[in-house]
């Protein structure tokens, strides 16, 4: 059958909501792809060589921060440095980039959440993120633990459970699929327990009703997925403008191919072909 190129535009992350399994939409320009129906079909993706900024729609030769280009990632608060690590935060200070974007993305409730992509980890998220932070980092089971005020209370908690389990996930073995469950309620309360000396400082500080504790169930996520690989290759579009193979399957934020997996988040605002 002759291949027909279907979508061209800029890449955007993949758009996910929950089910069994998940289901995943292509975002390319103003285009729209269910990936879903396309599994154990060939798919190829080629890269233009232009890559457009997500914030100003500028062209630019590089990408920084997932889609900007160099002044927008030097001049938006979505930028900075405290977005990955919230516990700097310094709009107190009178020195946050935007300080009406801070209002309205960082002072409001935020979510201490235990999950499971490749192993237990503990992460944090707006409250109205859930379950789509879940979704995008691959995990098979989510519990949100604390509640709290505000993103820099959230970072201070997140440091404070760092003492005891990762914040990061191994996206290769997130993609091997071989993470086993766990006890998500056993080890919320365990860690609830090591940490209490921690949390009480921390309320003390900030206010007893600023972190609450949660009494949710935990959730269970599976992906579309027909073969994961043995061995995890990765695609760069940076070093190979054209990734081709047969969609095997998506989870998180990445196409399984038979060829190899590809990180679409990585790649926001490329622009490219896609062809199937």
């Amino acid at each position: 059958m002759t291949e027909a190129v279907i979508l061209t535009g800029c890449l955007t992350k993949m758009a996910v909501v929950p089910g069994h399994p998940a289901r995943y939409t292509l975002r390319v320009g103003e285009h729209r792809l269910d990936l879903n129906a396309r599994l154990g079909r060939p798919l190829r993706l080629t890269w233009t060589g232009a890559i457009a900024c997500t914030h100003c729609g500028r062209a630019t030769k590089k990408s920084f921060g997932q889609g900007h280009c160099y002044p927008c990632f030097k001049k938006l608060a979505q930028c900075d440095t405290c977005i990955m690590k919230p516990e700097l935060c310094h709009f107190f200070q009178g020195t946050c980039r935007e300080p009406d974007w801070g209002e309205r993305h960082c002072f409001q409730p935020h979510v201490v959440y235990l999950a499971n992509a490749s192993g237990l980890k503990v992460g944090i998220t707006r409250g109205t993120q859930v379950p789509t932070r879940w979704l995008d980092q691959g995990a098979v089971q989510a519990l949100p633990i604390l509640e709290v005020d505000s993103r820099q209370q959230s970072g201070f908690v997140e440091v404070l459970f760092k003492e005891e389990v990762s914040d990061r996930t191994n996206w290769r073995s997130m993609l091997k699929g071989e993470t086993q469950d766990i006890a998500l309620v056993a080890a919320r309360d365990r860690l609830l327990d090591r940490l209490s000396a921690g949390l009480a400082n921390l309320r003390e500080r900030f206010g007893i009703e600023a972190i609450r504790e949660l009494d949710e169930v935990p959730r269970a996520f599976d992906y579309p997925v027909l073969e994961y690989p043995r061995k995890v290759v990765s695609h760069n579009l940076d070093k190979a403008r054209q990734v081709a193979g047969t969609l095997l399957g998506i989870k998180g934020q990445y196409l399984i191919l038979d060829s190899g997996v590809i990180n679409l988040r990585k790649f926001t605002g490329y622009e490219v072909a896609v062809t199937a």
